[in-house]
């Protein structure tokens, strides 16, 4: 009796196929995502208070920084060129203001350093808000 032939057949290792197994996934997955609604549901119904009032909204501080590291408050030049003397002038202007806002109006040319000069001055001065004026691209 030949028992070669059943010894190779015993000899070769069984291999799933799993390329059909990736095709079924991906369209299970392609279904669920077609199906899948992304509603918001909220937990409570709130109906909020109505007011005709306006809001009041300040006028900005502005601090204008030119390209060569010259600051301006409000329009006006300052001879200041460190943090701490920014810091005393934005104190004098932020006084009278309540909640004030200081908007930075940096040149695209002006260093990295004077903006940061000026964001350490607000902090010194107790200004929470500051934003960054921008020109939107032609």
């Amino acid at each position: 009796m030949n028992f070669g032939g059943l010894r190779s057949r015993r000899g070769d290792e069984l291999e799933i196929n799993l390329i059909p197994l990736i095709d079924v996934l991906l369209v299970i997955l392609i279904f669920l995502a077609a199906t899948t609604s992304f509603a918001r549901f909220s937990q409570l119904k709130v109906t909020l208070p109505q007011a005709a009032a306006e809001q009041q909204v300040a006028a900005p501080i502005e601090v204008a920084i030119s390209q060569d590291g010259h600051y301006a408050l409000d329009g006006k030049l300052l001879e200041a060129s460190t943090a701490t003397d920014i810091a005393a002038a934005l104190r004098g202007v932020a006084a009278n203001r309540k909640g004030p806002v200081l908007v930075i109006n940096a040149d695209a040319l002006a260093t990295h350093q004077t903006v940061v000069n000026v964001m350490e001055a607000a902090r010194q001065a107790g200004i929470a808000r500051v934003n960054f004026a921008t020109q939107t691209a032609r």
